[in-house]
């Protein structure tokens, strides 16, 4: 594994939305149009998704006597939020941003100032206001990492408070402090936590962190079978997630369990060269479809499946191609994917999409359900806002709306909520057993390498479930990365 760690200047941060969102320090209005309002306007106008459903966005809007007092009374960020249609239901995921400073999701290809540990937060009880964090891995390298936090750990403590759902995002602050348990029991109504007596203090750094974050193989049932962890579709990692591919084909990988539990998406580009990973022999054939709003029909249709793969680096946060791979591939006639409510957009895309080429075996939670993607939007209105290097340089705000839905080949309906799995397990049913990755008292590692091998790997304890997925709560921040298509002009002039 590679870690890439930087120091000095922030490329990257991750922030909540709504504490992004800048509607306090409002312009004093003008009788001159706020030129990056103006674009901002515009760029939302020409390829916001849901454009028709927003009164605001309507062509005759533009000149209408109450265009220049609305953009010139807010800010850019104020602006563009106020334009999402039905904001925090069903447009969750756009965002907005400024120097190179995110204010929700994580890119394609980023530096991020991170702790380095992710988590899910569960409620203790039935009354919805005690939690705990249950860490679900720790980056290499990062300070959760130095810290001693490791996968498995249940965070009771923040800032010397017990954990709440009121409080438990001050874990994504620049620094906080927090206390792990010392023994956790499951009762037929509670989770009863006792502390250990420490007060760790936590400091983010900048990291690009590694999506590419595990790699076993086991011998069961005389099949090798490989254990590949990918926690997200990172454009500028795909050099990595093809190495490894490599060395599951030169270790007779015949069988893949895909570790996509805390993978929130990413880029198309790489979801579509791992489906290639995965199996090879469809060359050509479409893998999914986009669909654009009714400005852009023109760009609605099929993305294909190549044999090769761009390789990036990320420069001044901006990802750009630093030559090609052939796709390395396992040719396997099946694969199983490990799934939970964190999975989203092109970790789904790639579930739904793939089996229809290869069989996939779905293991763990309903999935999050973002069947929906974005393009990235500059102020360069000759390109109808899509080139970034004719960009107005004068100011650094870009915008991430969701420009597009995805279905797969035969353009089934996707659900309403997430992609059931095709075995549940919820891992609370065995918390105090999510080990490092690769133990095999991990619940749904352990279902997977049975299924394969048709053998009892191992007896873990079963404990009732007493939550439903929806009392979970995501890290802030990670509510699904998003689908990504990090260089439009050239993707859309290829498929033409």
């Amino acid at each position: 594994m590679n870690t890439k760690i930087l120091s000095g200047f922030t490329f990257v941060t991750l922030l909540l939305v709504s504490c992004s969102r800048d509607n306090d320090r409002v312009p004093a209005p003008n009788t001159e149009t706020n030129s990056v309002n103006d674009f901002v306007w515009k760029a939302m106008n020409s390829w916001y998704y849901w454009q028709p459903n927003v009164p605001k966005l309507a062509d005759n809007f533009k000149n209408s006597a109450e265009y220049l007092p609305f953009i010139n009374s807010k800010t850019p960020d104020g602006l563009f939020y106020s334009l999402l249609y039905d904001y925090g239901n069903t447009d969750r995921f756009s965002w907005i941003e400024n120097n190179n400073t995110i204010m929700q999701a994580s890119r394609v290809a980023e530096v991020e100032k991170i702790s380095g540990f992710d988590y899910a937060v569960y409620p203790k009880d039935n009354t919805n206001t005690s939690a705990v964090a249950l860490v679900n891995y720790v980056v290499p390298g990062s300070p959760a990492a130095s810290a001693g936090i490791i996968r498995g750990d249940i965070i009771t403590k923040v800032n010397g408070a017990p954990l709440t759902l009121s409080n438990y995002s001050q874990l994504s602050q620049d620094q906080f402090t927090l206390t792990r348990a010392a023994t956790a029991v499951m009762t037929s109504s509670a989770l009863v936590t006792t502390d250990r007596a420490e007060n760790i203090s936590i400091t983010k750094t900048n990291i690009d962190e590694n999506p590419v974050a595990f790699y076993k193989k086991y011998n069961y049932g005389g099949k090798n079978i490989g254990y590949l962890v990918y926690n997200g579709f990172k454009s500028d990692y795909n050099d990595e997630l093809n190495a490894a591919f490599a060395t599951m084909k030169a270790d007779g990988i015949t069988e893949l369990v895909l570790d996509l539990r805390y993978n929130g998406g990413g880029s198309l580009e790489t979801a579509t060269a791992l489906a290639q990973m995965v199996n090879g022999n469809y060359t050509g054939q479409p893998y999914v479809y986009l669909d654009f709003n009714a400005k852009h029909n023109d760009e609605d249709g099929m993305d294909y499946l190549t044999n090769t793969v761009k390789t990036y680096n990320v420069v001044n946060g901006h990802p750009e191609q630093t030559g090609q791979q052939n796709v390395n591939s396992l040719n396997l006639s099946r694969i199983y994917v490990l799934v939970s409510f964190q999975t989203a957009s092109a970790s789904e895309l790639t579930v739904s999409s793939l089996n229809k080429y290869v069989p996939v075996t779905t293991i763990g939670n309903e999935t999050y359900g973002k069947f929906v993607g974005s393009i990235t939007l500059y102020d360069s209105p000759a390109s109808d806002f899509t080139s970034y290097a004719t960009r107005n340089t004068s100011h650094n705000w870009k915008l991430q709306p969701i420009t597009f839905s995805y279905y797969n080949k035969d353009r089934d309906p996707n659900p309403s909520g997430g992609i059931l799995p095709t075995y549940a397990i919820n891992p609370f049913q065995a918390i105090n057993n999510i080990k490092e990755f690769g133990n095999v008292s991990d619940p749904e590692l352990k279902k997977a390498l049975e299924l394969i091998s048709g053998q009892t790997i191992s007896k873990i304890a079963e404990i009732p479930v007493i939550y439903s997925n929806r009392n979970i709560r995501f890290q802030p921040g990670n509510e699904g990365n998003g689908l990504v298509i990090e260089d439009f002009e050239s993707f859309s002039k290829n498929r033409k």
